[in-house]
């Protein structure tokens, strides 16, 4: 990533330097191709950032419904300056995707107010792997939401630093 703006949310008023920067990345291992795709699109993203590859951290979890106790672990060992949760949710033809949806929107939620670092939710909830496959940029007219988790990982980092001395 050569600009540092982020794409999702728009571009900051601020450049920020990951360079001093701790970075630990949970995922998912359900829906490998997309899980895969995102995890590079957030390294390469905190790597643009200049946060130092020695610096990211990555850890993996069977699927996103066990992402929230990881994330919460890592964020509450007070080693990382934020922490991305990545994760992908397809619906299928039973609830099993809403409860899952809202358990991990909650848990995650829940772990970055409770440890004051924060947590950014790199989770996918669509409605159909075509879905999954254009926001892990795997389609000719795709975008990788990775790029964005790891932009906002530095951002909110820095955040942190600035109102947490």
């Amino acid at each position: 990533m050569t600009d540092c703006t982020i794409k999702g949310v728009g571009a900051s008023d601020a450049i920020y330097d990951g360079s001093d920067f701790k970075i630990a990345i949970v995922h998912a291992r359900w829906n490998e191709q997309v899980i895969k795709a995102l995890l590079d699109g957030t390294i390469s993203s905190l790597c643009g950032f200049k946060v130092k590859r020695e610096n990211i951290f990555i850890e993996s979890v069977p699927g996103s419904y066990e992402l929230p106790y990881i994330t919460h672990l890592m964020a509450d060992s007070h080693k990382y300056d934020a922490v991305i949760s990545i994760g992908v949710l397809i619906k299928g033809s039973t609830m099993h995707f809403e409860y899952i949806a809202d358990a991990v929107s909650q848990g995650l939620m829940q772990s970055q107010i409770a440890t004051k670092t924060p947590v950014i939710f790199g989770v996918l909830t669509c409605l159909t792997e075509e879905q999954a496959l254009q926001r892990a940029g795997l389609t000719p007219d795709g975008h990788n939401h990775g790029e964005d988790w790891g932009a906002a990982a530095v951002e909110m980092a820095a955040k942190r630093h600035l109102y947490l001395q």
